[in-house]
C-alpha cells in the first residue's frame, strides 16, 4: 500500500492548464507543481501566460507558456501537442478557461434584456468548445502515462441559479450563457468519465463566489448567505485540484468536487 506522499506525488508528469494565468489557474498551477508537476500554463495573454510561468519557474518548477485564443479550434489542438511534445508527455488536464462577470465584452456582463447572442456564442467557443477540442486532441497523451485526468472547473452557477437579490444595486450581473457552460461542463463530466474509462479519469472542480475586490454591499450578502461564513480564496482549491490530479483520487471520476463554503448545501 503506497503512502499518503506517494499517492499525492506528480513527479514525472505533466499538467496543461488553460486559463493558467488567471486568479484560480496560477493557483491550481502552483498546487500541481508544488507536488512536482511540469506545467504548461495556456492563457489568451502570451504576457500573462509568460510572467505567470516565470512565478513558477522561481519557485523550482518546469513551466512552459502558452498563448493560443480557446474560439480558434485550430490554436487549441496546436496549444496541447506543443504541450505534450516539450515535456514528453501529457497526463493531467485542467480546463479553467471561461468568460466571467469582468469581462468587458459587449452585451456579456449586462442586463438581461441586454446580452447579446454574439457574447453567447463566445462563451461557448471560450467554455465549452474547448472542452471538446482538448480532450479530443490529448486523449492519446493521457491514456499513454496510465495516469489520465481531467478536471473541469465548473461553477456553483452549473448547479443552482444566481440568488438575484445578491446583485440588487450593485454593477455586477451574471450572464446566463455563464451558467449554461458550467451546467454544461458537468454533464460532459458525466460523458467523459464513461467514455473514456479506465484509461482517463474525468471530474469537475466546482468553486463557489471567490473575493475578488467585489463591492462591500455584494461581499457581506455573500458572507451572511454561506455557512462558512465568508468568500473563498484561491488557496482554498489547491487542496481540492491535488486531490483530483494526482492518485489520492485514483478510483474516483465522474465526480463533482464542490468547494463553496456551504453554498450550495441548502
Amino acid at each position: 500500500m503506497r503512502t499518503l506522499a506517494e499517492l499525492s506525488s506528480l513527479r514525472g508528469r505533466a499538467a496543461l492548464i488553460t486559463g493558467g494565468a488567471g486568479h484560480l489557474g496560477r493557483a491550481l498551477a502552483a498546487a500541481l507543481a508544488e507536488l512536482g508537476a511540469d506545467i504548461a500554463l495556456l492563457d489568451l495573454d502570451a504576457g500573462r501566460a509568460t510572467a505567470a510561468t516565470r512565478e513558477l519557474e522561481a519557485s523550482g518548477a518546469r513551466a512552459l507558456p502558452l498563448a493560443a485564443d480557446l474560439s480558434d479550434a485550430e490554436a487549441t489542438r496546436a496549444a496541447v501537442r506543443d504541450a505534450a511534445g516539450h515535456f514528453g508527455r501529457l497526463d493531467i488536464l485542467i480546463h479553467a478557461a471561461s468568460l466571467v462577470g469582468t469581462d468587458s465584452i459587449r452585451g456579456w456582463a449586462v442586463p438581461f434584456a441586454e446580452q447579446s447572442l454574439e457574447a453567447w456564442h463566445m462563451a461557448l467557443r471560450v467554455g465549452l468548445d474547448p472542452a471538446f477540442t482538448l480532450i479530443q486532441e490529448a486523449r492519446p497523451h493521457l491514456e499513454a502515462g496510465g495516469h489520465g485526468s481531467i478536471i473541469f472547473v465548473s461553477s456553483i452557477y452549473g448547479l443552482v441559479a444566481p440568488d438575484p437579490s445578491l446583485y440588487e444595486g450593485t454593477p455586477m450581473q451574471t450572464p446566463a450563457a455563464y451558467g449554461a457552460v458550467k451546467g454544461a461542463l458537468n454533464q460532459l463530466t458525466r460523458h467523459y468519465a464513461a467514455l473514456l474509462a479506465p484509461r482517463i479519469r474525468v471530474n469537475a472542480l466546482t468553486p463557489g463566489g471567490i473575493w475578488r475586490g467585489q463591492t462591500e454591499t455584494f461581499v457581506e450578502r455573500y458572507t451572511r448567505r454561506t455557512p462558512l461564513g465568508r468568500m473563498g480564496r484561491e488557496e482554498d482549491f489547491k487542496g481540492a485540484a491535488s486531490f483530483l490530479a494526482s492518485d489520492l483520487s485514483a478510483y474516483v471520476t465522474g465526480q463533482n468536487l464542490v468547494v463553496d463554503g456551504g453554498w450550495t448545501a441548502w
